[in-house]
């Protein structure tokens, strides 16, 4: 069908059109208001990837692999590419971390530190008996553990399980049940989680412990520190397959439990081409991606990624807190900047006044990431930064940035931007036949990067449903391409939530809901929302004799906070006598959605009333 009239008009209105602009062009105005400080007029940067064009043309997988580092017979490990090899190009002193704990202190790590870390967490898994293809989960903050175990669990082939550190006790024991996990790395603030659901995980044998005091221990539990420190600090990378599992990572979806995505050794080369080109990072830049690497984000673009490629990469343990970020910019001199559009919708709130506390002058490139970035936001990146916001589009299943406002390309605000190059991207219909300019349609890629998902644990149907039709990926997103080959993101095939970056199915909040004692049914949905792009709403029925009251439902929310994360409970809990359901049972979130925001219900023929 065509795209609706009002999306044509926006994309012709004329200041859209006058924001199509390089993110190295100068800046010809300033802030409107005498009391902001002038813009900073950056010279022209010359990008990594210059020639989109033509790159597109000439460009295979084949010929990048001369970026990375191999072994005989084509194997490799990402671990290596990130880490082993700047102990031999150069960068063996360079700053790899520079990591900012929760009071703002800073501990810088460099590359060799973090090898000789690797080394030793690597060889303390071995003893544990961790072998080539054993899962070990990492549940723990943004710290330098985190980053070092990443990479340890990497170098001796086993496979890393990257954890949210705001998963409740049901989150965790989901992903550690599925995955038959042997070891989980933790602190002790959070381990208190994994001891309530630890008696239903018979495959874990060990929890590692950062920064516990060894004599509060229990059997099966070991201090992080004392293994390390009794762990030799020379470790060789076992070379892998490039199709060697190396990160499992769950996703939510709309029905069932979490799905684990399998990425692989060969991951790295997407991981090193696209950081180079999308986040157009450089030896002398400090990098930071505010994303945690318990999402996809913040393992591909926050470690292997930007490490492959030499640079020094910023992490945060602190919360979001618009001064501490501006400070942060400016007393680490961050010249790349990768965030959420939820971020960056907060700062705006937060005003304009406090940009300009802040000089700001090391920046050189932003982007964002994880939902849709609107227009309203990258006009005032431009009026508080003198710089263009660069949104691009990827997935957890891609593994990898496939589409991109490039920093050599125009922006049209609002767009995800124009496939990679080695990228084949379309708009089909439902039978996979491409679909002209303008017309709405299935957003799919051709088979073939190097990042794509590899398997579902333990679940080929689901896999097999990414490429039911030959030839296709289907990304669950609807989308349209128009005359110049930008892509527009449309909305989830699906009703995966989509907020502030994170998805969350509404299964896995409904089954949380349901076991709180007041709560009979529970249909949950997505409602869009102008700082975090949807909220999750929660439509209830109660359970027989119970009383509605602003305190239940403050305790309903605080409830699903525990079992699942922080941001995957119900911002709005709205309480009916009953749900619609087909005659099989099944809750239509589709009506829930439709009365919520007005719009035409459809087809109600299934209705259990009806």
């Amino acid at each position: 069908m065509k795209v609706i009239n009002s999306t044509r008009a926006y994309l012709e209105d004329q200041t859209v059109q006058e924001l199509k602009v390089k993110s190295h062009d100068k800046l010809a105005h300033r802030p409107p208001r005498s009391t902001r400080r002038e813009l900073i007029k950056k010279s022209p940067v010359k990008a990594n990837l210059t020639d989109y064009e033509s790159t597109r043309l000439t460009f295979s997988w084949d010929q990048a692999k001369a970026e990375l580092s191999y072994f005989a017979e084509g194997k490799l490990n990402a671990a290596y590419n990130a880490v082993d090899r700047h102990m031999h190009d150069g960068r063996r002193n360079k700053v790899a971390l520079y990591s900012v704990d929760i009071n703002g202190q800073i501990e810088k790590f460099t590359y060799q530190d973090i090898y000789f870390s690797a080394n030793r967490m690597g060889n303390a898994l071995r003893q544990l008996g961790i072998e080539k293809g054993d899962r070990v989960f990492v549940y723990l903050p943004r710290i330098p553990e985190l980053y070092v175990t990443t990479v340890a669990v990497a170098k001796i082939g086993a496979i890393a399980g990257p954890l949210f550190s705001a998963f409740g006790p049901d989150a965790l024991r989901d992903r550690l049940l599925d995955s038959e996990a042997k070891i989980i790395v933790t602190t002790p603030a959070l381990k208190a989680r994994v001891d309530e659901v630890r008696s239903e995980l018979p495959d874990l044998e060990y929890v590692i412990v950062v920064g516990a005091d060894p004599s509060s221990l229990s059997p099966g539990e070991l201090s992080y520190e004392e293994l390390t420190e009794l762990s030799s600090d020379k470790l060789e990378c076992t070379p892998m397959e490039p199709d060697d599992p190396l990160y499992l990572l769950y996703t939510s979806g709309t029905t069932g439990k979490p799905k684990g995505v399998i990425h692989v050794h060969n991951d790295i080369l997407g991981h090193h081409m696209t950081t180079k080109w999308v986040l157009d990072l450089r030896d002398d830049d400090v990098y930071w991606c505010t994303a945690d690497p318990g999402w996809v984000t913040g393992t591909v673009y926050g470690i292997f990624g930007p490490w492959s490629n030499g640079a020094s990469v910023v992490t945060y343990e602190g919360r979001f807190d618009a001064q501490d970020w501006y400070g942060l910019i400016d007393k680490l001199k961050i010249t790349v900047w990768y965030t959420a559009p939820t971020a960056l919708r907060m700062l705006m709130k937060a005003g304009d006044e406090l940009v300009y506390k802040y000089k700001l002058d090391s920046l050189r490139h932003i982007l964002s990431v994880g939902e849709p970035l609107n227009p309203e936001v990258i006009r005032w990146g431009m009026t508080v930064f003198g710089l263009p916001i660069h949104d691009n589009w990827w997935q957890t299943e891609t593994g990898m940035q496939l589409i991109a406002n490039l920093p050599c390309l125009p922006i049209k605000p609002g767009s995800m931007g124009k496939p990679l190059p080695g990228v084949c991207a379309a708009v089909v219909d439902d039978d996979g036949n491409e679909l002209e300019p303008g017309q709405l349609g299935r957003l799919v890629v051709r088979p073939g990067w190097p990042a794509q998902l590899r398997q579902i644990w333990r679940n080929e149907e689901k896999y097999n449903e990414f490429f039911r039709i030959p030839g296709w990926y289907f990304s669950g997103d609807n989308a349209w391409i128009d005359e110049e080959g930008y892509f527009w993101f449309v909305g989830r095939a699906d009703d995966v939530i989509n907020t502030a970056g994170h998805r969350v199915g509404p299964f896995e909040v409904e089954s949380a809901l349901v076991e709180h004692p007041s709560i009979a049914e529970a249909g949950v949905i997505g409602k869009p929302d102008k700082e975090r792009g949807e909220i999750i709403k929660a439509f209830i029925v109660l359970a027989n004799e119970v009383t509605a009251s602003p305190e239940l439902i403050e305790d309903i929310k605080e409830f699903t906070k525990r079992k699942l994360a922080t941001h995957a409970y119900p911002r709005e809990i709205e309480i009916r006598e009953s749900l619609p359901k087909t005659r099989s049972g099944k809750i239509m979130r589709r009506l829930l959605k439709a009365w919520e925001l007005g719009l035409p219900t459809g087809d109600t023929s299934s209705l259990e009333d009806d």
